[in-house]
């Protein structure tokens, strides 16, 4: 779906209880952004979950570029993940996975 100005709609967010649909216009409308994300279903590589660090990576999208953050809340079944900058496009259902340096940490189902 496109406006005469060619620029293109995104869908922002969905809301089923209401059967309402929220699209925005443009690729970095404030919509798309967020720097806290939740995410459940947690998996750990080490098989707990990592020791409390000042900073961390994540990733949102499989190609992302390792983005900057840190664990605000961890519990056993979610845990919430605050970023340094705005992420763009962060969707329920995708993964969120936790990285030290190099090192792949785990992760979660974005809620």
């Amino acid at each position: 779906m496109r406006e005469a100005s060619g620029e293109p709609w995104y869908v922002a967010a969905k809301d089923l209880a209401t059967n309402t649909l929220v699209v925005v216009q443009g690729h970095d409308h404030p919509l798309l952004l967020t720097r806290r994300v939740v995410a459940g279903d947690l998996a750990w590589v080490a098989g707990a979950p990592p020791r409390a660090a000042p900073a961390y990576t994540a990733k949102t999208r499989y190609r992302q570029a390792d983005a900057s953050c840190r664990i605000a809340a961890l519990a056993a079944d979610a845990m919430t993940v605050d970023f340094d900058a705005p992420q763009r496009a962060v969707t329920p259902g995708q993964s969120l996975v936790l990285y030290d340096d190099a090192i792949c940490l785990g992760g979660g189902v974005i809620q």
